[in-house]
C-alpha cells in the first residue's frame, strides 16, 4: 500500500508544512493506513474513520501539542496516533506492548488527557484552559466529543461552568448520529465561516456596544433577535443558552469547509466556542459506511471483503448466557424489565429488545440515571436488571449507593466485564466492583464459576425481593458446562465444595475456579492434599463453610479477580472475629490473591492473569509459600 504523503509525515509539525491542497490526498492515504493497520489487529474502526479529514484538520490549524487537543473516549484516536509520531508502531494496537487503543499520557506528548470513557472532554479541557489562564499562558484548548458522549450529565455540567466562567476554550461537536442539524452544504458552510469571522464578530459587538445605550428592554429585544436569528439557520440555540457561541454545521469530511472555520475560532479571543461537525461513521470504507454498528470496534478482518475473523468459540460467552437466561425469566414474569446505557449489543440486551421491546430502556451514555430509573422502577414493583459494564457502573455509584441501597431497593444489577478485559485494558477492567459493592449495608454479591451457575445467578436475582443484588461475570467464553434448561434458585450466601483434601484449601470466587481445581491438582502431584470450593457469593458469604475450612487445613486461600477490599477482605474480617487468626488454631495460615495494586496494561487475557499472578501456576506457588516451601514456590514462578 503506497502512502508517500503520509509517509513524510512524522509529527504534525511536518504536517503543517505541506500546502492545503495536498491535505486531501493525506487524509486519503490516512484513511488507507487506519484501515490497513486495524485490519491487522482488530480494535475501533468507524469511529476513527469518520474523523479523518477533522483530525488532518484539527492537527493542520492548530499547534499541537503546545495547543491542548483533547479527545473524548479515545476509541476514533487511530487517525491521530498515526498523525503523531506513532505510525510506525500502529500494528501493535491493543496488542501486548504495543499501543493502547485509547488516549494514554505516557504514551505520547500529544495525547494531553487519557480517556476511555465518555463525556469527559468538556471538564478536563475547561481545567485546562483555567489553568492555562491563571498562568498567563495563550495557547488553544480544544475539545473533540461526539453526539452519543453529549448524552450524558456530565457534558452539559461542563459546558454550563464553561459558560459562566467565560474562558476561551473551542469545542468541536462530532455530530455523526444525532442529527442535531438538517443536511449542511454550501449556504451552512458560508454562514458558518461568517459567523465564526472576525468581521462579524466585530460588526456584532459594535451593534452590541451601540445597542447598550438603548433602553434595557429594547437591547435586551435585539440580543436575543440576533441570537435566535443565528440559531435558527444553524441549529444551535441549546449550546447558546449554556453560554457558548455556536457555529455550524459544517461538513466534517470537507476540508474547504474545516480549514477557514477553525482557523476562525483559533483567532476567537473570547470566550467558549462549540463547532457543530457532521461526520459519517465508517466514512470512506463501504463495509463501514453500510453497517456502521458491526464496524464500531471489528475482529481482524479483510481489507478487500471486510469479512472479520471469527474467533473459534468452544463454548457460548457469559454475555449471550446472561441475556438468553433473562429472556427466559421474563417469560415467566411480566415484572421482569431491562436498563442499559448505551450498551443493547454489549451487554446482550439486544436480545432482550427483540422479544420485549417494550420493557427495554436503553437510557443512552447515563449511568447516573440508569441507576435511578431502575431504583424507581424497583419502587413500584418491577424488577429491573440494570446491565452495565463493571468500569460503567462505577459512573453511578453515589446512586448506588443513596437512590438504591441507602432504601434496600431490589435492583438487579448484571455486571458485564468483571475483572480483566484483555485488549481494552485498564480503563474497560472490571477489577473494583466487589470492593465497592461489598462495603455497602444490604447488598448481595454474586460471582458466577462458569456458565451454567451464571444461569441459576439470574433466576436467584429474578426471585430476589431483600434489597439489591448484583452478579459479575467476565468477558469472553464459558468454560464448556453444560447448561440448565431453566435456573434455580441459589440458597442466599452458599457455597459449595468440588473437591476435598486435608491439607490446604482454595477458596474461588468466579471464574478463577477452573485454575484453582488445575492447581488442585498440580499440588496433589506434589503431596499436598487440597480441597477446592466455590464461594458464589461475595456477599453474603459463606461463613460456616469458612469455618471448616479454616479448622481442617493448614492453610486456606481466597481468589478473586478483583481489587483489595474486596472478597478475600470479607473473609479475613470473617476469620478475625472468629477468632481464627490469633493462633488459636495452631499452624493456620490465611491469603488472599487478588489483582495487584496497579493498574495492568492491555494485552492477551491469559498473559493479564499470569501477570496479575492469578492463574494456576500462581496458585500452587502461593499455596506452597505458605506451607513454607518458598524456594519450591519461587522456582515454579520463574519456570
Amino acid at each position: 500500500m503506497k502512502t508517500p504523503l503520509l509517509d513524510r509525515i512524522d509529527t504534525p509539525e511536518d504536517l503543517r508544512r505541506l500546502q492545503p491542497s495536498q491535505l486531501h490526498q493525506l487524509a486519503d492515504e490516512l484513511r488507507r493506513e487506519t484501515i490497513d493497520a486495524v485490519s491487522v489487529t482488530g480494535g475501533h474502526l468507524g469511529a476513527g474513520l469518520g474523523v479523518i479529514e477533522l483530525t488532518v484538520a484539527l492537527h493542520y490549524v492548530f499547534d499541537t501539542p503546545r495547543d491542548r487537543l483533547i479527545w473524548d473516549v479515545g476509541h476514533q484516536t487511530y487517525p491521530h496516533k498515526i498523525l503523531t509520531g506513532r505510525k510506525d508502531r500502529i500494528r501493535t494496537l491493543r496488542q501486548g506492548d504495543g499501543l493502547s487503543g485509547f488516549t494514554k499520557r505516557g504514551e505520547s506528548e500529544y495525547d494531553c488527557f487519557g480517556a476511555g470513557h465518555s463525556s469527559t472532554s468538556i471538564s478536563a479541557a475547561l481545567g485546562m484552559a483555567i489553568a492555562r489562564d491563571l498562568q498567563g499562558g495563550d495557547h488553544h484548548v480544544v475539545a473533540v466529543i461526539g453526539d452519543s458522549s453529549m448524552s450524558a450529565g456530565m457534558a452539559y455540567e461542563a459546558m454550563n461552568n464553561a459558560g459562566a466562567l467565560d474562558s476561551r476554550l473551542i469545542v468541536i461537536l462530532n455530530d455523526n448520529d444525532m442529527s442535531i442539524a438538517t443536511p449542511t452544504g454550501a449556504m451552512s458552510a458560508y454562514l458558518a465561516r461568517l459567523v465564526s469571522g472576525g468581521a462579524y464578530r466585530s460588526l456584532r459587538e459594535t451593534a452590541k456596544q451601540l445597542a447598550r445605550h438603548l433602553p434595557h428592554f429594547i437591547y435586551d429585544k435585539a440580543r436575543k433577535a440576533e441570537e435566535f436569528s443565528r440559531s435558527f439557520i444553524s441549529g444551535g440555540t441549546m449550546f447558546e443558552e449554556l453560554g457558548f457561541y455556536y457555529v455550524g454545521p459544517i461538513d466534517g469530511h470537507n476540508l474547504e469547509h474545516l480549514l477557514p472555520v477553525l482557523t476562525n475560532v483559533r483567532d476567537k479571543d473570547d470566550g467558549p466556542v462549540l463547532v457543530h461537525v457532521v461526520t459519517q461513521k465508517g466514512k470512506g470504507y463501504g463495509p463501514a459506511e453500510a453497517s456502521p454498528d458491526k464496524y464500531h470496534g471489528v475482529n481482524r478482518f479483510d481489507v478487500l471483503t471486510g469479512a472479520q475473523d471469527k474467533p473459534k468459540a468452544n463454548a457460548p460467552s457469559y454475555t449471550s448466557v446472561f441475556a438468553k437466561s433473562l429472556v427466559a425469566e421474563a417469560e415467566r414474569d411480566d415484572k421482569i424489565v431491562a436498563i442499559t446505557a448505551a450498551m443493547p449489543a454489549g451487554t446482550g440486551l439486544d436480545l432482550f429488545e427483540k422479544i420485549f421491546p417494550e420493557r427495554t430502556f436503553d437510557v443512552a451514555i447515563a449511568e447516573q440515571h440508569a441507576v435511578t430509573f431502575a431504583a424507581g422502577l424497583a419502587s413500584e414493583g418491577y424488577k429491573p436488571f440494570c446491565a452495565l459494564y463493571s468500569t460503567f457502573l462505577q459512573r453511578g455509584y453515589d446512586q448506588l449507593v443513596h437512590d438504591v441501597a441507602l432504601q434496600h431497593l431490589p435492583v438487579r444489577f448484571a455486571i458485564d466485564r468483571a475483572g480483566l478485559v484483555g485488549a481494552d485494558g485498564p480503563t474497560h477492567a472490571g477489577a473494583f466492583d466487589i470492593a465497592f459493592l461489598g462495603c455497602l449495608p444490604g447488598m448481595t454479591i454474586m460471582a458466577p464459576s462458569d456458565e451454567a451457575e451464571l444461569v441459576h445467578m439470574v433466576a436467584t436475582a429474578a426471585q430476589y425481593e431483600e434489597g439489591p443484588i448484583a452478579f459479575r461475570y467476565p468477558r469472553g467464553e464459558g468454560v464448556g458446562v453444560e447448561l440448565p434448561e431453566h435456573g434455580e434458585a441459589l440458597a442466599i450466601g452458599r457455597g459449595r465444595i468440588l473437591r476435598e483434601g486435608s491439607k490446604a484449601a482454595l477458596l474461588s470466587l468466579g471464574t478463577r475456579l477452573a485454575d484453582a481445581l488445575t492447581a488442585a491438582k498440580e499440588l496433589a502431584s506434589r503431596g499436598v492434599s487440597t480441597t477446592v470450593a466455590d464461594a458464589r457469593f461475595a456477599k453474603p458469604i459463606d461463613r460456616e463453610l469458612v469455618r471448616r475450612l479454616a479448622a481442617h487445613h493448614e492453610v486456606l486461600v481466597t481468589i478473586e479477580e478483583g481489587s483489595i477490599g474486596g472478597f478475600g477482605s470479607q473473609v479475613f474480617q470473617a476469620l478475625s472475629e472468629d477468632g481464627a487468626l490469633d493462633g488459636a488454631c495452631g499452624r493456620f495460615k490465611f491469603r488472599s490473591m487478588i489483582l495487584p495494586d496497579v493498574y495492568i496494561d492491555h494485552d492477551q487475557q491469559e498473559a493479564m492473569l499470569a501477570k496479575a499472578g492469578l492463574d494456576a501456576r500462581a496458585i500452587v506457588a502461593k499455596v506452597l509459600e505458605a506451607l513454607g516451601d518458598e524456594r519450591e514456590a519461587a522456582q515454579i514462578m520463574i519456570a
